[in-house]
């Protein structure tokens, strides 16, 4: 089984499900409350031209986040584009 990467990683296109939120305090909590927890399956929509932010889709619904928050969401690839 791979590694957990950092969302900020993933490509448009690709599937995952999230393993661990690395970080406590509001952005933890922030985080959570989107329903970024352990077990969540999600799918990168896209990326700005600038790489970030990303967009996500996860729960029936589009996220999106910057790189720094990406960061702190690890994550298990299910599949590529």
């Amino acid at each position: 089984m791979p590694d957990p990467i950092a969302l900020r990683h993933l490509k448009p296109g690709q599937e995952a499900v999230v393993v661990q939120v690395k970080t406590g305090g509001e952005l933890g909590r922030r985080i959570r409350d989107m329903g970024l927890v352990p077990g969540t399956t999600i799918r990168v929509i896209g990326r700005a031209p600038l790489k970030d932010p990303v967009e996500i889709k996860l729960r029936g619904y589009n996220l999106t986040l910057r790189n720094n928050e990406a960061d702190h969401i690890l994550v298990r690839l299910e599949s590529a584009p």
